[in-house]
C-alpha cells in the first residue's frame, strides 16, 4: 500500500512531457486482438488499466512484447484459448474487450463496467441497444457480468441511434461493427479526441470508418483487419491536469507532446482565471503570476468542458478570488472528493449536480484520500499548492491513469515522493 507524501506551497517550473491518451489507449491496446497481424503500437502510457488489459489479452492467448519503454507489438491468436466460464474469472478489465471479443470471436462474457466510482454503477443501456441492434443476444447472468453472442451466421450492419451521448457505447459499438456485414450507421455520437483516435487505428489496420468526431459514424464491415503501426495521441486530461496544478500553485511551465485543439476547452476557462497560455505547435506555455480570478462552468461532451477536469479545475478555483459554480453535466455525482478539499480549508458547498467555490487566501495540507481517478489527481494539486505536508491515500486510483506523475511533478520542482504503509494501517482522519 502506497501514500503520496507532498510538502507543497512551491512553484512550478520547468518542462513536462504528456504521455500516451489514457482514454484511447483502452480501447486501441484490445483492438489490436481484431487484426490478424501483429500491431505495433507506440506512446502507449504505462498505467495499470493498459497492464491489466495486456495481461488478460496474453492468457487469451496474445502474445504481447514490449519494443522500448512505450512501444507494444501485439499479435493474436486465431482464437482465445479460454473457456467461456473461464472468461468469467480472467476478463474483470475494460469493458472494451466486450465489442472486440463480440466483433471477432461471435462470444464475450465480461465483468460489468468498473472503473472510478461516481455514486453508482456505470450504465451500459446504450452498449446493449447496440449489440442488439448488431444482431447479438446480450444477457445478464448472475455475478456481476454481460454476456453477448453473435448469431450463427455473424454480427450485421445496422442503423444505431444513441438515446444518450456515450464515449464508452460509441467506442464499443464501432468495435463490434468493424468485421459485421454490410454498414452500421451510429447516431447522436460522442465526439471526443479518443474517439477519433480509435477510428483512425482501425482504419489504418484496414477497417471502413467514417465520420468520427461528428454526430454520425459510418462503418462499412471488413472481412479482416491487417497489422500494422500506429501511435496513440497525446493525453488531453493529463496535459490539463499539469495546466490546472500551474494555475493553482503558480510558476511557468512547457507543456510539451499536446494537441493544443484538443485543449481550447480547458485553456479558454484558464484564462478566464488570470492564467497566461501560449500555444506552439505540439507543445503550450503555460504561466499564471497574479491572483487567480473567480469563473463558472459546466462539464458536457466534447467539445464542451470535459467531465475528467471538473475536479482539478475545481481544486484551483478554490484558490480563486470571488465565488466560482461548477455543474456538473454529464454524471449525476462527481463531488464526493469535494468533503477532502473542505478538510484542506477549501469553501464548497455542493447541491446535486451543482458546486458553489468561495475562494479561499490558502489550503492547509491534512491527510486525504484518492476516492477516484480525478479526484486523486485533484488532491495532489491542492497538495502542492497547500501550505504544509498533505498525505494522499489510495494512490492505486491515480495510476491507473497517470504514469509516472511523482516523477514529473518533482522535475517541476515539487517536493513530493511515494512512502509505503502497511495494509492494515490507513491515515489518520479528523473527519
Amino acid at each position: 500500500m502506497t501514500k503520496y507524501v507532498i510538502n507543497g506551497g512551491r512553484t512550478l517550473n520547468g518542462e513536462v512531457t504528456i504521455s500516451g491518451a489514457k482514454n484511447a489507449a483502452v480501447a486501441i491496446v484490445p483492438a489490436a486482438l481484431l487484426a490478424d497481424g501483429p500491431v505495433r503500437i507506440e506512446n502507449v502510457p504505462k498505467i495499470i488499466d493498459v497492464t491489466l488489459q495486456m495481461e488478460i489479452m496474453r492468457e487469451l492467448g496474445a502474445q504481447i512484447r514490449l519494443r522500448g519503454a512505450t512501444t507494444v507489438e501485439i499479435q493474436n491468436t486465431s482464437s482465445p484459448s479460454l473457456k467461456p466460464h473461464e472468461l468469467e474469472r480472467k476478463l474483470r478489465a475494460s469493458y472494451y474487450l466486450l465489442g472486440v471479443l463480440l466483433g471477432k470471436y461471435g462470444f464475450a462474457e465480461v465483468a460489468m463496467p468498473g472503473g472510478c466510482n461516481f455514486g453508482g454503477v456505470r450504465p451500459i443501456d446504450q452498449h446493449v441497444k447496440g449489440f442488439e441492434a448488431l444482431g447479438a443476444k446480450v444477457t445478464l447472468p448472475e455475478g456481476g457480468y454481460i454476456r453477448a453472442e453473435a448469431p450463427p451466421e455473424g454480427l450485421h450492419g445496422a442503423r444505431i441511434y444513441f438515446d444518450v451521448v456515450s464515449v464508452g457505447a460509441t467506442m464499443n459499438i464501432m468495435l463490434a461493427a468493424v468485421l459485421a456485414k454490410g454498414q452500421t450507421v451510429m447516431e447522436n455520437c460522442a465526439k471526443e479526441p479518443h474517439i477519433v483516435d480509435l477510428a483512425n487505428f482501425l482504419n489504418a489496420m484496414g477497417a471502413d470508418v467514417k465520420g468520427a468526431g461528428t454526430d454520425v459514424i459510418k462503418i462499412r464491415g471488413v472481412e479482416r483487419l491487417r497489422g500494422g503501426v500506429y501511435s496513440i495521441i497525446p493525453d488531453q486530461i493529463e496535459a490539463g491536469t499539469f495546466m490546472a496544478a500551474v494555475a493553482a500553485c503558480g510558476g511557468s511551465v512547457l507543456i510539451k507532446n499536446v494537441i493544443p485543439k484538443h485543449l481550447e476547452c480547458i485553456t479558454n476557462k484558464l484564462k478566464e482565471m488570470n492564467v497566461e497560455i501560449t500555444d506552439f505547435d505540439d507543445s503550450v506555455l503555460i504561466r499564471r503570476e497574479g491572483r487567480l480570478i473567480r469563473t463558472n462552468f459546466k462539464t458536457m461532451p466534447y467539445p464542451g468542458f470535459p467531465t475528467d477536469m471538473q475536479p482539478q479545475l475545481t481544486t484551483a478555483l478554490c484558490l480563486a478570488e470571488g465565488t466560482s459554480i461548477v455543474t456538473e453535466g454529464v454524471w449525476d455525482s462527481r463531488f464526493r472528493y469535494t468533503d477532502e478539499l473542505i478538510r484542506m480549508g477549501a469553501n464548497i458547498r455542493v447541491d446535486g449536480k451543482r458546486a458553489v467555490v468561495e475562494g479561499v487566501e490558502a489550503l492547509r495540507g491534512t491527510a486525504v484520500r484518492a476516492h477516484d481517478l480525478r479526484a486523486g489527481a485533484a488532491m495532489v494539486i491542492a497538495g502542492l499548492a497547500a501550505g504544509g505536508v498533505t498525505e494522499v491515500e489510495q494512490v492505486q486510483n491515480i495510476e491507473r491513469g497517470y504514469e509516472t506523475l511523482v516523477e514529473k511533478f518533482v522535475a517541476l520542482g515539487a517536493d513530493m515522493y511515494r512512502a509505503d504503509i502497511p495494509e492494515s494501517m490507513g491515515l489518520p482522519r479528523k473527519d
